[in-house]
């Protein structure tokens, strides 16, 4: 039999001795088969727990008895255990002394059972937290009600009842209490006014009194201990402010004095105690402190500046072996959640949560923290959360520091499970190295970014002209003088100038590996000067100068992008939030299809609240931009083929046309109720696409061609609201608000331009018609161009009925028989028409599209093909773009020879250049020399087909 370590004898005496004094009740305890041996694991390892159940032996047997100690408690059960405790406490001194009792009981049964192993660490932390909530909550009611019997009830201005609000932060308002935690408490009420009692005081009196008594009902030592230690010092202001602010007054505070630091502890917040609407409020209200609407990637200068303080701090206290604060320590691996929750939570809301394992799997998820990452810090986490709460059981004592001493330290090592310090250490140091790691790689230092350069000099102005000139040129700028003049009239233009300290500081440190990146590139000058202008717009919002700084990624993929087109510099200058999308090269480079646009949409939107318009609209902005801009960058970059380049345009338009169609039906059912026409899900609407959006042949600044149609079918009928109106009118007003809600100016600025000219009797017919007045138009009223026009409609969004009756109708418009004379003759005139008032060809230049060769020629060919053929071959009708109209052409061989194979060559070719000036922010023009084979042979073709 091996000797016992001297932490076993010390509980073996302990437990003999308890024997002795208490004979009767240590026999009917070790008559539980097992109990012992857990006795002596349990007092080995909490001095505490030994000593309290000397003090109140049948608190021992009490636990025993009810299979507390074996026993897990159920959501709720802690506040109800706690009420019947307070049951018969009628005054303050009564309410401290049950509350000791009670916590007292529970913290040895919490204890025993995590020393015991009968409860995994996610139980002993809940069970802590449900201790101090339901401590909070049922001490502050209690408090509460005595306090108004007194003085009154507190009254806002219209005479509603005041209640206060307890926000717990830290671990308690992320549920994962310690052992030995204290609780950091801040209070607020809603409104201020006064108590209607005889002698009436301000709220603000009122509630800081009984903020007061709480903190005395919890902190306070007495003969039988205390409660919670409470901290109060995270409120607004500190130590210097209030104890309890108004809600207007915390708005104020944290829109105006807070500081980034506080923003970290945000995130972890909760209400503990008060009334559920004055919670929701409250929290509704720190959100956008908390969370901001762009990626921030300021915060990870704000945390790194908070891990050095604390390290410089733990390192003059020598404290290295600190378990929460020292390296690879518990609040490194907080560190790590906690800034990708400040840096993406506002975009992201999965990650608008408290506790820190969740947020680690979310990040996984998301492709944030590589799935090692996450099992190394998940692992590294629990261990050290177990290590703390054993350091902490053995005095109940508020400690992070490993034991020094042989017997603590052996003591310790037994209690995690390790025969000796040695075996316990070793695999402490694994996890803190771990850990260390991890957080180095997180939070490297932001001058690893900004290398030694030699253009250091020259943008800190410590060269003569010339010698920082040559040094430019050297460098790979072309014309070094015009570099070095736009850098002076950067530096000091308007945007620099107006920069805090922060924002400078940030920028020093960008600029030198920026220009050492940029004179790297193709047309260094040129890039340079776009990248500038980027620069200038984001000034105002220096996280993003402290996302391009943080990531050398990220100012690598916008200086290559920049570089080569000017329409991505141009939409990043304006809307600075598609940085975001520079993180990233595996998502930048990889445009989404419809399922994953539908799903990223569904996230954004969801983390609006339904009833904020204006905020789902500028969602939807950013949403269509930042899609667009990856759309482009696979373009730029050829990952993507250009004729797949329009697909993935018009999948964007798709998405956005059924969300804003969604939106405007809800809207207009919530005020007039729904259309009488219509049953279940229909909703009687429908989008037709024209032009580019119906042909599938999308540009990165399309217009968006669309008529709306509606399937009422009698004017008379009405909604079925209480603000009922006729259908018509319903449907009218829909039209209206989807077109404002496309064409509304939000700060990333209008979703799309919407032209509805291509409606019958364009500007001066109805906005949205009926199917059966459509159809009447398109019969017996409609020119030949506007069936050209109707050949390129589709449905983009809306009820399926409504959407099959339109294609009926198209179907039968487009496929009647017609005389090839005339119709050569009214195609003919009407390309004439067009082009005498659009073609901007002259002796030296060639309009792409409109042009005698041009792409609008090819397009009118096929029209005319499509129309005259259509009534003998109606399956030329079920495509709208020009290349499958074109593949149906030449199926039924109606176009001789390989013409319809060269049109579809020629109009790719000319698509392509017309393509590349879009992007190149150009005019559709070439020079009045190029293109010339494309140009003659479809001049050729227009000559022999159209008879011209």
């Amino acid at each position: 039999m091996q000797p016992l370590s001297q932490p076993q004898e010390e509980a073996n005496n302990r437990w003999r001795h308890w024997r002795s004094d208490f004979p009767a009740l240590a026999e009917t305890l070790c008559a539980a088969k097992g109990f012992e041996q857990e006795l002596l694991k349990v007092w080995e390892g909490s001095d505490f727990v030994a000593q309290c159940c000397t003090r109140e032996p049948e608190l021992l047997m009490r636990l025993q008895q009810s299979d507390d100690f074996i026993t897990s408690y159920a959501e709720g059960e802690m506040a109800t255990r706690l009420s019947r405790f307070l049951i018969d406490a009628t005054d303050e001194t009564g309410l401290q002394r049950q509350l000791r009792r009670f916590r007292n009981e529970q913290m040895v049964r919490i204890i025993w059972r995590d020393l015991s192993q009968r409860a995994a660490l996610a139980e002993t932390l809940a069970d802590l937290t449900a201790l101090a909530d339901a401590s909070v909550d049922q001490a502050l009611r209690m408090l509460y009600l005595w306090a108004i019997e007194k003085q009154g009830i507190p009254r806002n201005e219209q005479g509603d009842q005041q209640s206060l609000v307890v926000l717990g932060m830290g671990k308690l308002g992320a549920r994962e209490l310690n052992l030995s935690s204290d609780i950091d408490l801040i209070f607020a009420f809603p409104e201020h006014g006064e108590t209607d009692g005889a002698r009436p005081i301000p709220n603000e009196q009122f509630f800081i009194r009984l903020c007061q008594q709480l903190i005395k009902a919890l902190n306070s030592q007495t003969a039988d201990g205390f409660v919670f230690r409470v901290d109060v010092r995270l409120r607004p202001f500190g130590d210097s402010g209030p104890m309890a602010l108004s809600f207007e007054a915390m708005e104020n505070y944290y829109q105006s004095h807070a500081r980034e630091w506080e923003r970290y502890a945000m995130i972890k917040a909760r209400v503990v105690a008060g009334e559920a609407a004055d919670a929701q409020e409250i929290m509704a209200m720190l959100k956008p402190f908390i969370y901001r609407r762009y990626l921030d990637y300021g915060a990870i200068e704000s945390i790194r500046d908070m891990k050095r303080l604390i390290s410089q701090e733990l390192k003059r206290k020598g404290m290295a072996e600190n378990v929460k604060l020292g390296p690879g320590g518990i609040r490194e691996i907080e560190f790590i959640g906690q800034a990708f929750q400040l840096i993406r939570g506002g975009r992201e809301p999965e990650l608008q949560i408290r506790p820190i394992l969740p947020v680690l799997q979310v990040l996984g998820e998301k492709q944030q923290l590589s799935q090692e990452e996450v099992d190394e810090l998940t692992a590294a986490y629990e261990f050290l959360r177990l290590v703390e709460n054993r350091i902490q059981a053995w005095k109940d004592k508020q400690t992070h520091l490993l034991p020094d001493d042989e017997i603590g330290r052996l003591r310790m090592a037994r209690s995690m499970g390790y025969a000796d310090w040695p075996a316990f250490y070793g695999v402490l140091e694994q996890h803190r190295e771990k850990v260390q790691i991890h957080f180095d790689n997180v939070f490297a230092l932001s001058e690893e970014v900004t290398t030694d350069s030699p253009l250091q000099a020259v943008w800190d102005q410590q060269l003569d002209d010339d010698h920082a000139i040559e040094l430019l040129e050297s460098a790979g700028y072309q014309v070094g003088g015009e570099v070095l003049s736009r850098l002076h009239d950067f530096r000091q233009g308007y945007a620099c100038r107006s920069l805090g300290s922060r924002g400078r500081g940030r920028l020093e440190e960008l600029m030198p590996a920026l220009l050492e990146q940029v004179a790297q590139s193709d047309a260094a000058d040129v890039t340079l000067e776009r990248i500038l202008k980027i620069l200038e717009s984001i000034t105002r919002r220096t996280a993003y100068l402290a996302l391009l700084v943080e990531n050398p990624t990220a100012l690598a993929q916008l200086i290559k992008l920049a570089g080569i087109s000017p329409w991505i510099a141009q939409q990043v200058a304006r809307h600075p939030l598609l940085l975001d999308e520079m993180l990233d090269p595996r998502r930048l480079y990889r445009p989404l299809k419809r399922e994953g646009l539908e799903a990223e949409l569904d996230t954004l939107l969801g983390a609006v609240d339904p009833d904020d318009l204006e905020q789902q609209m500028e969602r939807m902005r950013q949403f269509t931009q930042s899609n667009m801009l990856r759309v482009a960058a696979a373009d730029l970059t050829g990952n993507i083929p250009l004729m797949v380049v329009s697909d993935y345009l018009t999948e964007i338009a798709e998405v956005v046309t059924t969300r804003v169609m969604s939106q405007a039906w809800a809207l207009m059912v919530a005020k007039h109720g729904r259309p009488s026409c219509v049953t279940g899900n229909q909703s009687g609407f429908a989008v037709i696409g024209y032009g580019k959006l119906g042909g599938i042949e999308l540009g990165y600044g399309s217009d968006l061609d669309m008529v709306f149609l509606h399937g009422n079918d009698n004017p008379n009928r009405m909604t079925d609201g209480e603000r009922s109106i006729a259908n018509d009118l319903f449907y009218a007003r829909m039209g209206q608000r989807m077109i404002q809600m496309y064409t509304t100016r939000t700060p990333a600025g209008t979703l799309y331009e919407v032209d509805m000219r291509l409606r019958p009797n364009g500007n001066s017919g109805m906005l949205v018609s009926s199917l059966e007045a459509f159809e009447q138009y398109q019969e017996n009223e409609a020119w030949t161009w506007e069936h050209q026009a109707l050949l390129r409609a589709r449905a983009v969004a809306g009820d399926p009925l409504v959407i099959a009756r339109f294609q009926q109708i198209r179907q039968k418009v487009l496929s009647r028989e017609r005389d090839p004379g005339q119709l050569q003759k009214d195609v003919r005139d009407m390309r004439e028409k067009m082009r005498s008032a659009l073609d901007k060809s002259n002796d030296q230049q060639f309009d792409i599209k409109q042009g005698a060769g041009g792409i609008a020629d090819i397009e009118f060919m096929v029209q005319y093909g499509v129309l005259r053929w259509s009534s003998k071959h109606p399956d030329l009708l079920d495509w709208t773009d020009n290349i499958r109209l074109l593949e149906s052409l030449a199926r039924h061989h109606l176009f001789a020879g390989e013409v319809a194979e060269q049109l579809a060559d020629n109009y790719r070719s000319l698509r392509a250049v017309y393509h590349r000036k879009a992007l190149s922010e150009l005019p559709g023009l070439v020079a009045a020399d190029e293109l010339l084979p494309e140009r003659e042979h479809v001049q050729s073709l227009w000559r022999t087909l159209m008879n011209a």
